[in-house]
């Protein structure tokens, strides 16, 4: 039996990648009755037949799995956001930023289309929250060499908004892949989905998982901590966590908050400080509602 990496799914057959060269699956009628669904970045045990395809037996144990992007085995997730067509709402970088940091992650924040507008503020927000934060352009091709020194050896996936440009960005990192890209509607501002499945690619020395963007925040499935490891994902929130007058202080509006001083300071940025109260305010009303 074999080990491998699923690279992609589609329409129930697996490709498992076994030492370079992928391998056409289907999954046994076990993982069914066991309610396992393979995921794209799962590390499988497949059995092959005389003909070249093969069979996922098993599932190995995974490190963390995500609904969207469903994806299984992340090290890290590149969060691509822009200040020009589209413009990126703050509030989804710091959404995907706390899914990500809950999930054991290490988060990234690309600013893309940088040729078009420089993204300042974006890029003085979460620089100073200190999270890693390249400036990029899929057209010139600035910031992708160092993005490529943040791939490597890793299994990493893309996400952001549509339009945002995560299919033009790995074309930029490895242009013979020639992945489908789409035009940013005038109208609506926001890009068509051209990405219709998750799938690894090789890229910068990694493996990338090109996803399926969000174009609005409404009806996404909530993947973030519970409320009361919230703040921890925050990483800037963190030095201060332990200096609150109060036990469990929610760092929403309590006295003597050390995070609320931080913020009053300007050691905190207060659009993070707003997203975490919205994010707060999201799980607090989630748990309710799911008690009912």
């Amino acid at each position: 039996m074999a080990q491998g990496v699923i690279m992609k799914a589609l329409s129930g057959f697996y490709y498992v990648d076994l030492e370079g060269r992928t391998v056409t699956c289907r999954g046994r009628g076990k993982l069914r009755y066991e309610k396992v669904k393979p995921l794209v970045g799962d590390r499988v045990e497949v059995t092959l037949s005389p003909d070249g395809t093969g069979a996922v037996e098993a599932v190995l144990p995974r490190r963390n799995q995500f609904s969207r992007p469903a994806v299984a085995n992340l090290d890290q997730l590149i969060i691509l956001g822009a200040n020009v067509n589209p413009v990126t709402d703050p509030f989804l970088i710091d959404r995907l930023c706390a899914m990500g940091a809950g999930k054991g992650c290490q988060v990234v924040v690309c600013l893309n289309k940088c040729d078009l507008d420089g993204a300042d503020d974006l890029y003085a927000i979460y620089a100073a929250a200190g999270l890693p934060t390249l400036r990029l352009s899929a057209e010139t091709g600035e910031g992708v060499e160092a993005l490529k020194g943040l791939l490597a050896g890793k299994v990493s996936a893309f996400t952001g908004n549509s339009g945002v440009g995560k299919s033009s960005l790995l074309n930029a990192l490895e242009p013979q892949y020639a992945i489908e890209t789409g035009e940013v509607s005038d109208k609506l501002g926001r890009g068509r989905h051209t990405t219709r499945h998750v799938e690894l690619f090789r890229a910068g020395g990694g493996l990338v998982a090109d996803t399926p963007g969000f174009s609005s925040l409404e009806g996404e499935e909530l993947e973030l901590p519970e409320k009361e490891r919230l703040a921890e994902s925050f990483v800037e929130f963190v030095p201060y966590l332990d200096d609150c007058r109060f036990t469990g202080c929610s760092h929403r509006k309590e006295a003597g908050c050390a995070v609320l001083a931080a913020v009053e300071r300007g050691e905190i940025a207060p659009s993070r400080h707003r997203s975490y109260c919205r994010l707060y305010d999201e799980l607090d009303s989630r748990k309710s509602w799911e008690k009912k």
